[in-house]
């Protein structure tokens, strides 16, 4: 017989107690709780002798294989690399929260600042405008005609604040409302033809948003917009602006190809005051280049078309008008700076200009759009100036839209669906030959705003 082995536990005072067995897969392990009792068993069993203590507690504990203690080393193991994972998603999910939060509260103070701004300026031109009677009757027709076209901005705002494709509030000058918004297509498969817009807001009111819609037409139609935010009065007069809008098309003719834009494809659009503004910077431009000053950050040769949508182009005669329509005499005259200032912000008198000849010869070509039911602006003013430019030797042409007032080329149109005349003209032009093409692979434009409301809302247009 082989010997066992004896491992004694004792205790003098204890009381005899059970024998307890236990196995495993490779010995035999008896735990003996009394002292009289001898276990004989087979080779490298082993046999313990446990008494209890009336003092203290022993505790004891089976004794494990080496496979199972390897077992429950890898389970245990294996479970604490699944919390560790379990404890990086958590931790990468309250990151990406905290990072959502963060921007929101970006997003929300950036709105508020904006609001501020333009509360305190509406404020000051209420000094200016004073409490005449057209002026009442407009603020009330604007309220009216926005009211019938909310449920359009509710949709064209949620793409604006919410879409992957909108790059709102880039930098690009030193000014405080020096802000572009970016459009992008979600094919960005190749450099994008390229629209620098300035919307319009007869001075005052202007905003980059409000070019949110025609921005998401467009993006949808494989082109980039860049909406340009300027000053407007009286937080800035006409110099300003044109100098704001200036700079905004210098960033994009500069750093649009960072942002998938082709940098040959670049057009030039502007609508009502943003197409006054837009011509302006461009002549400013042309004349900087042929005059002594130096060179500017960007060319007039890199536009390669300019559109200018409901335009005013010689102020001068328009002012009269504007008077009856509510915006008074004094207060355009504080917007373009004095007497001298409606003529010298002209862009059709400018181009009259001897002086301006060479300048005038660097335009790049010329493509006005016009409703004839145009009240705010008469689309006279566009016919005048294109034949101006067609004199001075300048490929310039108008296209004209029966029956289209000043709003629904750029809103209830869009806002209706459908065929859009002067959106698919716009395309045309810049797509040529592939823009039908585009047409077909686009997303068809759909209704956003219900009929009756856009024809109520057309009868109360302030403009």
């Amino acid at each position: 017989m082989q010997p066992s082995n004896l491992l004694p536990i004792s205790n003098p005072n204890s009381q005899p107690s059970m024998l307890i067995p236990t196995s495993s897969a490779t010995a035999d392990t008896m735990l003996v709780r009394s002292e009289p009792h001898i276990i004989h068993s087979s080779s490298s069993s082993t046999i313990l002798f446990v008494q209890d203590d009336d003092d203290s507690k022993i505790e004891t504990k089976p004794l494990l294989t080496r496979a199972f203690s390897y077992s429950s080393s890898s389970s245990s193991s294996s479970s604490n690399l699944v919390m560790q994972q379990r404890r990086r998603r958590i931790g990468s999910a309250n990151s990406l929260l905290s990072g959502a939060v963060e921007g929101c509260r970006r997003e929300m103070g950036r709105a508020a600042s904006d609001t501020y701004v333009v509360t305190r300026l509406s404020f000051r031109l209420l000094r200016y405008l004073g409490v005449g009677y057209r002026w009442i009757a407009r603020f009330l027709a604007l309220g009216c005609y926005a009211m019938l076209l909310i449920p359009g901005f509710i949709q064209v705002g949620y793409y604006y604040f919410y879409s992957s494709q909108v790059l709102r509030g880039i930098v690009y000058g030193d000014q405080p409302r020096n802000r572009l918004d970016l459009y992008l297509p979600k094919n960005m498969n190749g450099p994008k033809p390229v629209v620098a817009f300035v919307t319009g807001g007869a001075w005052i009111i202007g905003y980059k948003a409000w070019g949110s819609l025609l921005g998401q037409q467009l993006s949808e139609r494989d082109i980039i917009v860049a909406c340009i935010d300027y000053r407007n009065f009286p937080q800035g007069t006409i110099s300003d602006m044109v100098k704001d809008a200036s700079q905004g098309i210098s960033f994009v003719c500069n750093k649009i190809a960072e942002y998938g834009g082709d940098p040959n494809r670049i057009y030039l659009m502007g609508q009502s005051a943003g197409a006054h503004i837009a011509t302006c910077a461009l002549l400013e431009q042309a004349i900087k280049e042929t005059g002594a000053e130096p060179r500017a950050s960007w060319s007039v040769s890199q536009i390669k078309t300019y559109f200018g949508l409901s335009g005013g182009y010689n102020i001068l005669k328009l002012a009269d008008h504007f008077h009856s329509r509510g915006l008074y005499r004094s207060i355009l005259l504080s917007i373009m700076e004095g007497e001298q200032g409606l003529r010298q912000y002209s862009p059709e008198l400018m181009a009259q200009d001897p002086n301006t000849k060479n300048a005038v010869s660097l335009l790049p070509p010329m493509v006005l759009f016009h409703g004839t039911a145009d009240y705010s602006i008469p689309c006279d003013s566009s016919k005048s100036f294109a034949d101006t430019l067609k004199a001075l030797g300048v490929k310039a042409e108008c296209i004209l839209y029966e029956g289209k007032t000043h709003t629904d080329l750029f809103l209830q149109d869009p806002m209706r669906g459908g065929i859009d005349d002067m959106l698919d003209d716009l395309i045309t032009l810049i797509h040529g030959d592939s823009s039908e093409t585009i047409r077909t692979n686009s997303t068809p434009r759909k209704r956003l705003v219900p009929e009756f409301m856009l024809k109520m809302a057309r009868s109360v247009s302030p403009f």
